[in-house]
């Protein structure tokens, strides 16, 4: 299990690696620059922006002077936020966006996969249709409509005794709970609706499996045959998901945190694209890249967990 895992830390490298250059080559290549704006600069402000940032050199050698403060663990200076690093932007709207994707990400586990196993184990019933039509109305209805209708009602509809609404329809707040649970309830309804459909599906296949009919003619409780001999097979499509969920959290709060206006990653992302901030986005994809490696990493080692015949 060590050699797999050193193995796979050391192939992480390359892929990061390849995903940066390509990502590099296609901001470059891509018409316009970061200091096309309406107003135009003079000659000489021009170019002492573009000696700053290295944009006067050769393509490859500011590709070399990016690599080597990764190396040194330097994300560059920000184009648009001056006097800011892009370390800086990304540690200030980190906790802003773990607040909410880190939070929801384990509420929507929980619940998807306590929905799922219900819905199977009440295959056809009352139950199983009702999680099936809640799991299609969140893969169907999309974050942007979703999030706004949540506003409308326990912001604007439902109203507390002082007239005000029941949470707030956006900002941050400070980080107050208050704030947290549109967003946080958005980003779970989105997740929980994969999940459970997608345990609900692993859990009606582990269930028709010899040995819990083996289990089951042995004269066990149903409960015991679920949760002690069902649930872990059957979690493994789900151990799946999770890298992916996680990464879809973070793409997800691009719309997530414009629409509860939060100061996240979401919205570096989507400055850093209209402004063609090279660093910070170049950044942003360096943490997502890394953040998908490290998840699909331990994703790999929980099916050792979960499943002893798999032997790495």
């Amino acid at each position: 299990m060590l050699a797999y895992t050193l193995r796979r830390t050391l192939w992480a490298i390359p892929t990061i690696l390849a995903v940066i250059t390509a990502c590099y080559l296609l901001l470059h290549l891509t018409p316009g620059g970061p200091f096309d704006t309406e107003k135009q600069l003079s000659a000489a402000t021009l170019a002492n922006l573009n000696a700053r940032y290295h944009l006067d050199e050769p393509l490859w050698k500011q590709y070399l002077h990016y690599l080597w403060g990764l190396l040194h663990g330097d994300l560059g200076l920000s184009f648009r936020y001056t006097d800011w690093s892009v370390t800086d932007l990304v540690l200030k709207a980190l906790p802003v966006s773990l607040g909410v994707g880190g939070v929801s990400v384990p509420i929507a586990v929980v619940i998807g996969v306590a929905l799922g196993t219900i819905a199977a184990v009440r295959r056809d019933s009352v139950i199983d249709h009702t999680v099936m039509v809640l799991g299609n109305i969140g893969n169907v209805v999309p974050p942007f409509v979703l999030g706004p209708l949540l506003v409308w009602v326990f912001a604007i509809l439902l109203k507390s005794p002082d007239g005000h609404g029941w949470l707030p329809a956006g900002s941050w707040g400070d980080g107050e709970w208050r704030y947290r649970v549109l967003p946080i309830a958005l980003l779970t309804i989105i997740n929980v609706a994969l999940i459970a459909r997608v345990m609900r599906g692993s859990m009606i296949e582990v269930l028709s499996g010899n040995f819990i009919r083996t289990a089951r003619a042995k004269g066990l409780p149903a409960r015991t045959i679920v949760l002690r001999h069902a649930m872990k097979p059957a979690l493994m499509p789900v151990v799946s998901l999770l890298g992916s969920v996680c990464i879809s959290s973070i793409t997800a709060a691009v719309v997530t945190e414009s629409v509860f206006a939060l100061p996240g990653l979401g919205q570096l992302v989507v400055n850093g694209a209209i402004n063609r901030d090279y660093t910070l986005v170049l950044g942003l994809v360096v943490l997502t890249t890394a953040v998908a490696v490290l998840f699909n990493l331990l994703v790999d080692l929980a099916y050792a967990w979960l499943d002893p015949r798999i032997r790495y």
